[in-house]
């Protein structure tokens, strides 16, 4: 699992039918060295907040139906540890 903040929305008028009812986020990774995730989410995470983001095989298991989403948010973070170096 990954802790990320959401920095924007991805807007979608067209989508493959498996993937409606879901909201894309971009996220930028906390920790560590990262690239910026595409993650989908039906738990209501905004701009700005801390999720933590499932992602490969296991993001499966977190859907409701067989859609193509490698990257989910399943959850939204109140409190994260400081790492230090």
């Amino acid at each position: 699992m990954i802790i990320g903040k959401v920095v924007s929305r991805v807007i979608s008028t067209r989508k493959y039918q498996e993937l409606q009812g879901y909201k894309f986020l971009v996220i930028k990774p906390c920790y560590g060295e990262g690239d910026y995730i595409v993650a989908a989410d039906d738990i209501g995470a905004g701009e700005g907040e801390l999720v933590l983001v499932s992602k490969g095989s296991a993001v499966q298991h977190a859907l409701s139906k067989n859609a193509p989403i490698d990257a989910i948010v399943v959850g939204i973070v109140d409190q994260a540890p400081t790492m230090e170096k």
